[in-house]
This record gives structure tokens, C-alpha cells and sequence, in this order.
């Protein structure tokens, strides 16, 4: 049976499995990430994989790195929550383990791990949107994941569509996760609590009367609740949501789109606005095939699942 290994490093964790050739984790590790020091988050995955090794045989390691990755899956060109620049991630970590290893963005490496064992398993052509503080993205065309020439294709959350809109980490105003994130949600309802507005009472009561502790979280479990407001930030972020989504099933044309990422853990709060406002606004509405909208089968382990099998087929 040949094992691999899938790291998935964010700013604060990484998480590292072994992962058989059907996609099943067999076990986890996880270490807290240095974020701000390059050299110790290598050494941490390095020590998440070394000590994996100790209780299984593993052909190759697969790393999942939230940022800009380039074509020879070798360097992290640019990560914006670790000290990641123009870093060498591949080098450093097979120097560290004597095995081989293959880097890959996260949201392509979820996306990855969606079309082989979850959600697109039956289709050749899809796009994953993956949901949090902010949106990533990612493309599988004919059964191959697309990273465009400079391997970074897919970065669908910076996508402008408000001009002079919401300032967005890139640098950039105006980008879709400014507006169809989780922390786009999560800004508006702080806005209308500070605000005062009687509409947003409960949600403040929820918060301890301190608007600047309303999270994602608590208007996900108000919204479950039937909460007013909290439902009406669900259908204004599913809004935007599914307007974008229509823009990319009219660029793409894909046959499922998968939404994942910790925002679509709400399942059909978001999941049914979304598909109605993607089905208002798709190009020849009623008169083509539309694409189907999906939630994410393998949760917060895609990102893990899909690198480590992108590893084993490496060229």
C-alpha cells in the first residue's frame, strides 16, 4: 500500500496525515506555526513528518501552502500570513526529511482532494471556492488541476467588483472576498451593532454587548437559531456569493462548483441563497445546462487528503 504524506500549513497550525492511495487519513499530527519566522515553520512540518515516519513508510511528502506558489511547485512566492517570500519551501523541507516534496497552493490542493475522493468525484470540470476570512479558489479542467502558466491561476477572491470599494489585503479595493467572505459578513454585522441599530439587538446581547466580538461563528449558530439579522447577513453574503459564481460558470462552464472552506460548515443557510442567486444572475439562464452547486464532502482534511495525492503522482 503506498502511503504519502499531506501537510496543510496555515497561519496558525499545521496539520500533517498520512493518507493511503484511496484518500483515507490514516493519522494526524499537528504543531503550532511560527508565522513570522520562515526557518522554524520548516523545521515544524519537518518535525510533524518525522515523527509520522517513525510509524509509517512514506514515499513522499505534499505541502499545502496558503499563498502564491510557483510552476514547479518548488517555491512559496508569497504567503500573506506566514514570512514566507520568494522561499525555497521544497528544498528546505526535503533537506530536512530525505524525502520528496511536492508544494501546491491550499485551496488547489482542497480542490484536488474534492475532485479524487469528495464532492466532484463524478465530473471532469470543476471549480472549488473555498470560504473563510477570505476566498480561495481553484480549477480542474479535463481531470487536470489548472495552475496557469505561472502557477497561479485560480485566485478568484481578488477579483474586482466594486470599483473604489472595500480596501483588500492585496492592495487592491474593491475584491469579490471583500464582500462574499466570512470576514466580509462578519464586518458588516459589527458595523450595523456599532451603529446601534435595533435591527442587530440580539446579535449584540449574543456578543456581550461588545460589537467587536461578534464572529463568523455567532452569527452562523444565530442564524440556525432563526435570528433576523442573522439571517439577512446570510443572504447578503450568499448574494454576493452567487453572483460571482455565476461570472465563473459563465467563464469556465464547469459541471459542479464546490463550496467549501470553514463559511460553508452552514450548509444550507448558505448553500440554497447561494444557488438562488447563482441561477438569477447565470448568463442564458433557462436556456443552458447549469452547473451544480455542491458543500464540500472532506471538510477542513481536503487541503491534506489532496496534497498528499498530488505527492504521490508527482512527475
Amino acid at each position: 500500500m503506498s502511503l504519502t504524506i499531506g501537510v496543510d500549513v496555515g497561519g496558525t497550525k499545521i496539520a500533517a496525515g498520512v493518507v493511503t492511495e484511496d484518500g483515507t487519513l490514516l493519522e494526524e499530527q499537528r504543531r503550532d506555526t511560527p508565522a513570522l519566522d520562515a526557518p522554524a515553520t520548516e523545521e515544524a512540518i519537518a518535525d510533524a513528518v518525522r515523527d509520522l515516519c517513525s510509524r509509517h513508510t512514506a514515499e513522499a511528502v505534499g505541502i499545502a501552502a496558503a499563498g502564491y506558489v510557483d510552476a514547479e511547485r518548488s517555491s512559496v512566492l508569497f504567503a500573506p500570513n506566514l514570512a514566507w517570500r520568494d522561499e525555497p519551501l521544497r528544498e528546505a523541507v526535503e533537506g530536512l526529511t530525505d524525502l520528496p516534496v511536492v508544494v501546491e497552493n491550499d485551496a488547489n490542493a482542497a480542490a484536488w482532494g474534492e475532485f479524487r475522493f469528495g464532492a466532484a468525484a463524478d465530473v471532469e470540470d470543476s471549480l472549488m471556492v473555498a470560504l473563510g476570512t477570505g476566498i480561495g479558489g481553484a480549477i480542474v479542467i479535463d481531470g487536470d488541476l489548472f495552475r496557469g502558466t505561472f502557477g497561479v491561476a485560480g485566485e478568484f477572491g481578488h477579483m474586482r467588483v466594486v470599483p473604489d470599494g472595500h480596501l483588500c489585503g492585496c492592495g487592491n479595493h474593491g475584491c469579490w472576498e471583500q464582500y462574499a467572505s466570512g470576514k466580509a459578513m462578519t464586518r458588516a454585522a459589527r458595523e450595523a451593532a456599532a451603529e446601534g441599530l435595533p435591527q442587530a439587538a440580539e446579535l449584540i446581547a449574543r456578543a456581550g454587548g461588545d460589537p467587536d466580538k461578534i464572529t463568523g461563528q455567532l452569527i452562523m449558530e444565530a442564524a440556525r437559531d432563526g435570528e433576523g439579522f442573522a439571517l439577512a447577513a446570510f443572504g447578503t453574503l450568499a448574494r454576493w456569493l452567487g453572483e460571482g459564481l455565476a461570472d465563473l460558470a459563465a467563464a469556465f462552464d464547469p459541471g459542479v462548483i464546490v463550496l467549501g472552506g470553514g463559511v460553508s460548515e452552514a450548509g444550507n443557510l448558505l448553500l440554497e441563497p447561494t444557488r438562488a442567486a447563482f441561477l438569477r444572475q447565470l448568463p442564458g439562464r433557462g436556456h443552458r445546462p447549469e452547473a451544480e452547486l455542491r458543500l464540500a464532502q472532506l471538510g477542513n482534511k481536503a487541503g491534506m487528503v489532496g496534497v498528499a495525492d498530488l505527492a504521490r503522482h508527482r512527475p
